[in-house]
């Protein structure tokens, strides 16, 4: 299959190209207009006990939740001054009434905590309209410029402002750390490849890979909603994913125009033919696996998880794609023009110095050597990074992932400081309850250690279905883990007789996102690993390989977790990274970075073990095949490494904590990976297992014969065996 492509592609190249920067440029126009269509809410799961306590209380009362806190503030005045009065009562008068349902300012109630302990700040508190994440964050958007009063300082805070701040400064956050990363990345392929043709293969189709994905991903949002979300994780897959294909696929082609007799036409098609078959069969396989791992975020109810499946699918589908077939037709056209631009190093090389030092194959044996001992050492160092995970703490967004200076976090904590600390809040609609069991049920549940206080916010007395709004208030912040621990004491609580009661707000939004993907996790780990044993078994034709890989990424993966959870949850480093631990993590990224991690590295995987069976099929020498495979992979995947790590490098330096968090923990996982994994554990396990590594049982066996998708054997006579000595001696 692999070889009939190559050819059409070789053969009809100059076609293909024009077809392929059509569709390019086609998908260019259409996709910026994604930005238009996209949302900005998606955190919460429409199933859950918070989301329908929600709509209860909308549909009968109208909403009390605080959704934005309007701080007004005078070094000079008190609250109570006519100045100060006049100034928020002329912005309260003109807040436009489509935006803002509710509004209650300090000056308008005594004794509700809306002037702070000195006098000189005071509180407006607004309820918006809209019954969705989105319609809030589209009215905040309305109201947030009409909050200044003059001639007072003016801080706003509350759930919708600090989604807003997370938005904004994570845009921010993109679009300076791609500023950084594309230079440094273009310098690196410089020095990888070695030309500066070869070095823009990168850049190119990562560029094709995100319009790409932009346009995809707007064809999704006219059958479902897509947040805004989605363009972080194709911005990162879409270019990482295109250095790597670039890297294999240019390096490939490069081994096989020097295996040909010649450099003119039908060598430089032969060349392209070969690269297909070989490095084009472990893209299709890389991309196959990558996008089924970031598929498995779709399971998820929420939003936010699914459009980052949506983005990440679509950004590693058009990467493969543009490396199966713009990439090989551009190398068709230009032939030995890849090396135009050539570097000192690169035309030593082609003048004759050795392609290989034999470094990795050194590594190898080594490692083959004693496979045991390294074996041993690197499961327990692994295991022992991953532990700080096994008291992983969970929680939600709040003001503290924002830098100290965001307006949100400014507004949170002058409200903490000046009007008496962090309080907590849990609304609860209850229904079917006459009036002594309504006061028998809010008596239990201020009973509940740590309640402070309940109130009856609200009557809605029908004759069939009489019912109230209540709220339960505690100190406290509302991400913690004794907040959490409050809502499952609330729910716990029987309203008696044959009334009904929803336990609702952001505390109890905190507590049904962690169990709703606690529910899900097992059925998304399931989906990954049956599909990855299914490809890598098509890929490779062995069922040992596919149950090894999955193994060996659970622990790497594990090992960067408990990174992350020792400096981003116990706040080691927290001085040294500038940022303020929660005390948790939030309960969404782990997930995202499981379902990125395991595609890239199977990507990883697939690209060595590609390589090992080539020399497998070739020699039947376990060992001297896993020493070959490594020795002609190795660098290639460490330079992708590096190169990616440059990429997802810059999330690390986001002022959002959550971000800085995926930008370290795949730093970590993926410098991991590809060294001491793919350069010292697998070549361990390989010699332990030897040649059942290959073994899959005989019904699959004969059926991968006839049907596997193989590569040929691309290597001349003269090299198609290469002894253990003489590539030590390299």
């Amino acid at each position: 299959m692999m070889q009939r492509w190559g050819g059409f592609v070789a053969y009809r190249a100059k076609a293909v190209l024009a077809i392929g920067v059509a569709v390019v440029i086609a998908a260019a126009v259409y996709g910026v207009g994604v930005f238009g269509v996209l949302g900005q809410g998606g955190f919460d799961d429409p199933t859950s006990e918070s989301a329908h306590q929600l709509a209860a209380e909308q549909t009968a009362f109208g909403g009390h939740d605080t959704d934005v806190v309007a701080i007004y503030s005078s070094d000079d005045l008190q609250a109570d001054d006519p100045e100060f009065v006049t100034a928020v009562t002329r912005v309260v008068d003109e807040l436009p009434t489509s935006a803002v349902a509710h509004t209650v300012p300090y000056y308008a109630t005594t004794g509700s905590g809306l002037v702070s302990n000195d006098g000189h700040a005071a509180m407006v508190v607004l309820r918006l309209e809209g019954q969705t994440q989105d319609d809030r964050l589209v009215n905040f958007d309305v109201v947030k410029d009409r909050l200044t009063a003059d001639g007072l300082t003016t801080n706003v805070g509350g759930p919708w402002a600090v989604f807003d701040d997370v938005n904004e400064t994570v845009s921010a956050d993109i679009a300076r750390a791609e500023s950084i990363s594309m230079p440094i990345v273009f310098l690196l392929c410089l020095l990888i490849f070695g030309s500066v043709v070869s070095a823009l293969m990168p850049g190119l189709i990562g560029g094709v890979a995100v319009f790409g994905a932009l346009a995809v991903v707007r064809l999704v949002t006219t059958v479902t909603d897509v947040s805004i979300f989605a363009i972080n994780i194709i911005t990162l897959i879409g270019m990482g994913l295109a250095i790597d294909y670039a890297l294999f696929v240019v390096s490939r082609f490069r081994e096989e125009l020097a295996r040909q007799d010649g450099t003119d036409r039908q060598h430089v098609d032969a060349a392209v033919v070969s690269t297909m078959m070989t490095a084009g069969r472990t893209v299709l396989f890389s991309g196959l696996t990558v996008a089924a791992s970031l598929a498995s975020l779709l399971i998820f109810p929420q939003n936010f998880l699914r459009s980052m499946g949506y983005g990440g699918v679509a950004a590693v589908l058009v990467a493969m794609l543009t490396a199966l077939t713009l990439l090989p037709a551009l190398l068709a056209v230009l032939g030995t023009r890849i090396e135009f631009g050539a570097m000192p190093w690169r035309r030593r090389r082609l003048a004759g110095a050795p392609a290989m030092s034999g470094a990795w194959a050194r590594i190898g044996h080594s490692v083959m050597r004693r496979p045991v001992a390294y074996l041993a050492v690197i499961v327990v160092a692994l295991l022992a990074l991953g532990a700080p995970f096994l008291s992983a703490k969970w929680g939600s967004v709040d003001y503290r992932v924002l830098p100290p200076d965001s307006p949100s976090h400014v507004a949170a904590k002058q409200q903490a400081d000046e009007f008496g600390g962090e309080r907590s809040t849990a609304n609860v609609v209850v229904s079917g309850a006459d009036d002594a069991t309504l006061s028998t049920y809010a008596d239990r549940l201020r009973a509940v250690d740590g309640v402070t206080s309940v109130e009856v916010l609200e009557e809605a007395a029908a004759d069939s279905q009489p019912g109230a709004l209540l709220q339960a208030n505690w100190a406290g912040n509302g991400q913690t883990q004794r907040s959490q621990d409050i809502v499952k004491q609330l729910r716990a609580v029987d309203p008696g007789g044959d009334a009904r009661a929803l336990v609702g707000g952001t505390s109890a939004e905190t507590v049904d996102l962690v169990d709703s993907i606690g529910a899900h996790l097992p059925w998304m780990g399931l989906l990954v690993v049956a599909v990855m044993l299914v490809l890598l078994f098509l890929a490779f034709g062995s069922v040992v390989l596919p149950i090894k890989a999955v193994a060996m990424n659970a622990i790497s993966i594990a090992a960067s977790f408990g990174v992350v959870t020792w400096i981003f949850q116990d706040g080691h480093l927290a001085g040294l990274l500038g940022f303020t631990s929660p005390g948790f993590l939030d309960a969404t990224q782990p997930i995202l970075m499981l379902g990125i991690l395991f595609g890239l590295s199977m990507d990883y995987e697939v690209f060595l073990l590609s390589r090992v069976r080539e020399e497998w099929d070739r020699t039947h020498d376990n060992t001297a095949a896993v020493a070959i495979g490594l020795q002609r992979s190795g660098a290639i995947i460490t330079s992708a490494a590096v190169l990616l790590a440059v990429v997802i490098g810059g999330f690390a330096t986001s002022g959002i904590v959550f971000m800085k968090m995926i930008g370290i923990g795949m730093l970590v996982a993926v410098l991991l990976d590809a060294t001491v994994v793919r350069a010292l554990l697998v070549p361990a396990t390989m010699r332990l297992l030897g040649a059942a590594n290959w073994w899959a049982p005989g019904p699959l066996r004969r059926w991968w014969d006839r049907h596997g998708l193989r590569e040929h054997d691309a290597a001349p006579a003269d090299t198609a065996r290469v002894s253990e000595a003489e590539l030590v001696a390299r």
